[in-house]
């Protein structure tokens, strides 16, 4: 609140709105934060990318997609959430999001990526197949999705599968 913008005004001049945090919420929409971690299959000459979406306040995931790093793997992992009517989206300016992102509705800049960021440090803390430099990693693309989902769904989801 700026006091000093408040001593120059008429109490006719102010307007205020008193709202619940979860009306709120659900008034100005869901804002989403957007990312892909890269990771090989075989050899490095092979790049895998998790791209993955969560929620920005709660950081839960929203949804993921395994591809390349093109567009349309990200255009699949959008259309995974469009039931969720995201309003505002946070990335880190890679020219997928650019592209397909409408601009108003588009934030770039690592201030707002921070929690997206932290899951990518804990994926490549837990799975000993995401770190560069090791000894395990997947020999087929299936396994190396399936192995990373199954976690995903344990551990962010609960679902023990």
């Amino acid at each position: 609140m700026n006091h000093r913008v408040l001593q120059h005004l008429h109490p006719e001049q102010i307007e205020v709105e008193i709202w619940r945090a979860d009306e709120l919420e659900s008034r100005r929409g869901l804002s989403s934060e957007l990312d892909e971690m890269w990771s090989y299959v075989r050899c490095k000459a092979h790049p895998r990318w998790l791209w993955h979406a969560i929620d920005h306040h709660t950081g839960q995931v929203l949804a993921s997609v395994f591809g390349r790093r093109q567009d349309p793997v990200f255009l699949a992992l959008k259309a995974l959430l469009e039931p969720f009517g995201i309003t505002r989206s946070f990335t880190d300016g890679w020219g997928a999001y650019e592209r397909h992102v409408e601009t108003e509705q588009h934030t770039v800049g690592k201030a707002n990526t921070q929690k997206i960021e932290s899951k990518h440090i804990n994926l490549r803390t837990r799975i000993k197949r995401l770190v560069r430099r090791t000894l395990c990693f997947s020999k087929t693309e299936r396994m190396h999705d399936l192995v990373i989902g199954l976690f995903i769904n344990r551990y962010e989801f609960g679902r023990a599968i």
